[in-house]
């Protein structure tokens, strides 16, 4: 089992609904939900109390919007496709690399240049967190991963093992995200990873983390 840093993070994650349940749908005009379109939902919407949605829906779009503007360096409400991984995972979801690119391929990146429009990854992405898509990986699942890397079960990885496995196999690392990486997990003195230690660092807590404990 490969060992992935982006599917953990330190940073908050989201929502609360299984896929196939209604879990948002505004105003109701002429028998049809301003959301779907669909009349045959309203009667659904009105029995779930869709203000409450409303509002959960409205605080996790300004998350998502949030998260958005930090990458909009031109300020201009659009972020390099190539930045949209690294969005993701600042609001708490744990997608893989083949996962990012599926939500892409969602989503209408402009042309010339791959650029992502905030209006077009708004209501993918809240989709995601309404649909607790994503979620952190469970401690015990993080040690098992490290406890295959240690082969000869002595409770630490040396910094060769762990950038050969990270860099060669599975979804590997770049460059640079093994030097972030190896900047934080390895002990100075003995250069090694110590990963019943380090696990702890990458465990997410869905009690403390928006949306999960909603």
């Amino acid at each position: 089992m490969g060992l992935r840093k982006k599917s953990v993070s330190t940073f908050d994650q989201i929502p609360g609904w299984k896929k196939k349940k209604l879990v948002f749908l505004q105003d109701l005009c002429n028998n049809k939900c301003r959301k779907c379109g669909q009349a045959d939902l309203c009667k659904i919407c009105k029995e779930r109390n869709p203000q409450r949605k409303d509002g959960l829906v409205a605080e996790i779009e300004k998350k998502i919007t949030e998260a958005f503007e930090v990458f909009d360096r031109e300020s201009n409400k659009t972020v390099d496709a190539r930045e949209i991984g690294c969005i993701i995972r600042s609001l708490g979801c744990f997608p893989n690399e083949a996962e990012v690119q599926e939500l892409l391929a969602k989503i209408e990146v402009e042309e010339p240049g791959g650029f992502v429009h905030l209006e077009k990854f708004l209501p993918v992405m809240t989709k995601v967190l309404l649909d607790r898509r994503f979620r952190p990986i469970p401690e015990d699942v993080i040690l098992h991963a490290f406890e295959a890397l240690d082969k000869n079960k002595c409770g630490y990885i040396t910094k060769e093992d762990l950038v050969k496995h990270l860099t060669e196999e599975g979804e590997p690392f770049t460059q640079e995200e093994m030097e972030d990486m190896l900047a934080v997990a390895l002990d100075p003195e003995t250069d090694t990873l110590h990963y019943r230690d380090y696990r702890t660092k990458l465990v997410v807590d869905e009690t403390k983390t928006f949306p999960f404990n909603v």
